[in-house]
């Protein structure tokens, strides 16, 4: 039996696969699998998949990684433009 999700942890969730989802994107549409951009980030093919399927709270460190690797503004990120989407 699984309890249910207070509001806070759903929103949480919710964004967490939202950014996942765009990051999966952004890699994709340059060409990269998980463990190719792995590699350029020196972190672990399992941190990505964790990242992209909303399993990881990803820090802003990682997300200017991102950003740096895939070549995109971190600004897509902004609250009004994820509402957009």
């Amino acid at each position: 039996m699984s309890l249910p999700l207070n509001s806070k942890e759903f929103i949480h969730g919710t964004l967490r696969l939202e950014i996942g989802r765009i990051l999966k994107n952004f890699r994709e549409k340059k060409g990269y699998k998980q463990n190719e951009l792995a590699i350029l980030m020196n972190i672990s093919r399992a941190t990505i998949s964790k990242i992209e399927n909303g399993k990881f709270a990803i820090s802003v460190d990682y997300l200017e990684k991102f950003a740096w690797y895939l070549d995109f503004d971190v600004k897509i990120f902004d609250k009004e433009q994820l509402k957009q989407k």
